[in-house]
């Protein structure tokens, strides 16, 4: 299986002074090449021109570098989601269907983080700055959700909790099965954009929102 449309099969050279980021690139060329699981952490290292024992400078083990690229990648993820999300402007409905869009571009563009960030089995609770990053890209969910209930009558209003985490698996499930950037993408008679753009004006209208 490929997981970028960047194929590269030699390792590349450490020729700079900044060694933590010569192996979060390392992790990330053999996340492309062979998935989050399929290298180990002597193979990062060789990756990054350097010895086996060089890594232990920055980095407890393997799982301690994959949190860091995963790390990394929510980082990114929080920037794209709030340019996309821009404070409900012009309206919730607008801003969310760009979120939506911003959140399977993101998928598709950035492989090798996406599946770092989700797919590679990192306990959040290892890494308290992996935790909070995630949940600063979370937040940006939860604000559009909260400002779409808001639009709701407060007598049987859904809690803003709910809704951003069922936006989330819609958008998370739809990015991960026909939104990729790697060969795992199925196939699909329409855009990955326009399913979920119908997936979520049925959830709305189910709300009782006037979805436009």
């Amino acid at each position: 299986m490929s997981w970028s449309k960047d194929e590269r099969t030699e390792p590349r050279g450490y020729h700079h002074g900044n060694l933590k980021e010569a192996l979060i690139r390392a992790a990330l060329e053999l996340i492309a090449q062979k998935g989050p699981a399929g290298f180990t952490f002597a193979e990062a290292a060789r990756w990054a021109g350097v010895s086996p024992a060089a890594p232990y400078r920055h980095f407890r083990d393997r799982d301690e570098l994959m949190a860091n690229v995963a790390l990394r990648g929510f980082q990114k993820f929080e920037l794209v989601l709030a340019r996309a999300w821009d404070e409900g402007r012009p309206d919730a409905f607008t801003a969310l269907d760009r979120l939506g869009k911003a959140y399977l571009e993101f998928a598709r563009t950035e492989p090798a983080f996406y599946s770092a960030m989700f797919e590679a089995g990192i306990p959040p609770a290892i890494n308290p700055e992996l935790r909070e990053a995630g949940d600063r890209a979370f937040a940006v969910l939860r604000g559009g959700a909260e400002k779409l209930c808001a639009q709701l009558p407060s007598k049987g209003r859904p809690p803003a909790l709910m809704v951003a985490l069922h936006i989330w698996a819609m958008a998370h499930g739809i990015a991960s099965l026909f939104g990729r950037g790697d060969e795992a993408k199925r196939a699909l008679p329409m855009s990955a954009e326009e399913l979920l753009e119908a997936e979520v004006l049925v959830y709305l209208r189910g709300l009782g929102l006037p979805a436009g």
